[in-house]
């Protein structure tokens, strides 16, 4: 029995197992690996650290299949010659590798920032935030380190949820998500306006302390520091002797292969793409890893080209009422923007089941 190894079990890797199990070949099987019996909702994690959400409505349970074995634990190496990986003290083989692990907050070597900070990259992480802004006493300071959609989200949700504590949102440029148009930026930075968010322009933190972050020569006091300011690919990830690109994300080849090592490929936060990471790109591009693996597999010569990436636009939530949209070029906010992004992750959660 052939076997293609999924590793992590998020929104690249779910997509292609979903792509391949209707016409995978009696001759394979799947195993699919990941730390928790279920995945993690990445984007909505924002909102369990806020308390808005329960952790049971951030999960999304796995394929049940007899062609997909799930394992659980810590991916420790990744052999690419030997095509193996070892999954805490087991060695397990593969014919087909897709490394879809995602990605941890990068602190951009900035003293004090990993220690003295929260983070909602990880499920964990978002439990641990949760904690930590529960614990919190009334009118407490909260800062939260970037501005762009996870930040924006956080700073939202917090906002929504207590509406006693102080929330600063320090944000490197001049003007909120500068990708987008201005009306977008307009509306999201009134949105904070009046809600009391303080947004802090031209921010660069350059030191962080217990209780209190430096940005450029001030300082600010905080009783807890969010950090939304950058990620890169798991460390397990970064060890592999490959070619990295923008972010420390791993080089592909068109087909999404790791050149050298065309049995592997690379899904999601890890890839090295021209979009930056999301579930949106980690979706698409799980399309066409499973387009690959169904051509490889009968043993057919692959395209000579594949098609662009291409993305619908993004969503983004402003509380449980108001949020955000740019699609197809077009900007849409308040209730209906809101609205799709509920929509959204509905048919997603639906789809799981």
């Amino acid at each position: 029995m052939k076997k293609i190894v999924c590793l992590g079990g998020g929104y690249g890797n779910l997509r292609i197992i979903q792509k391949l199990l209707p016409k995978l070949p009696k001759d394979y099987s799947i195993t699919l690996i990941d730390r928790n019996p279920y995945q993690g909702v990445k984007t909505e994690y924002y909102a369990l650290a806020a308390g808005t959400k329960s952790e049971k409505e951030v999960r999304v349970q796995f394929p049940k299949n007899d062609a997909v074995e799930l394992l659980f634990g810590k991916v420790t190496h990744i052999d690419l010659s030997g095509k193996f990986i070892t999954l805490e003290d087991e060695n397990i083989h593969y014919d087909y590798l897709v490394i879809g692990l995602g990605c941890i907050d990068k602190y951009h070597e900035i003293p004090g920032a990993e220690a003295h900070t929260y983070g909602i990259q990880t499920l964990n992480d978002s439990r641990e935030t949760f904690n930590a802004i529960g614990a919190l006493k009334p009118n407490a300071s909260v800062g939260i380190v970037g501005a762009g959609l996870s930040g924006i989200e956080i700073a939202s949700e917090l906002r929504e949820a207590r509406s006693d504590l102080k929330i600063k949102l320090f944000d490197r440029g001049d003007r909120i998500l500068p990708m987008y148009p201005v009306r977008l930026s307009n509306y999201v930075k009134t949105w904070f306006t009046d809600n009391d968010v303080e947004i802090i322009p031209y921010s660069n933190i350059v030191k962080v302390e217990p209780h209190k972050v430096y940005n450029n020569e001030d300082s600010h006091d905080l009783d807890i520091c969010i950090w939304t300011a950058g990620v890169q690919p798991v460390e397990v990830v970064r060890n592999l002797p490959v070619e990295f690109g923008v972010g420390g994300r791993v080089v592909l080849n068109q087909y999404h292969q790791i050149p050298d090592y065309e049995d592997a490929f690379v899904v999601g936060d890890c890839a090295a793409l021209t979009h930056a990471p999301s579930a949106q790109v980690a979706e698409s591009q799980g399309e066409q890893i499973a387009d690959v693996l169904q051509i490889l597999m009968k043993g057919d010569p692959l395209p000579e080209t594949m098609p662009d990436i291409k993305l619908k636009g993004v969503l983004g939530s402003l509380g449980s009422k108001e949020g955000f949209a740019y699609l197809k070029e077009r900007t849409v906010t308040g209730r209906i923007a809101r609205m799709l992004k509920s929509g959204v992750l509905w048919m997603y959660k639906l789809g799981g089941k």
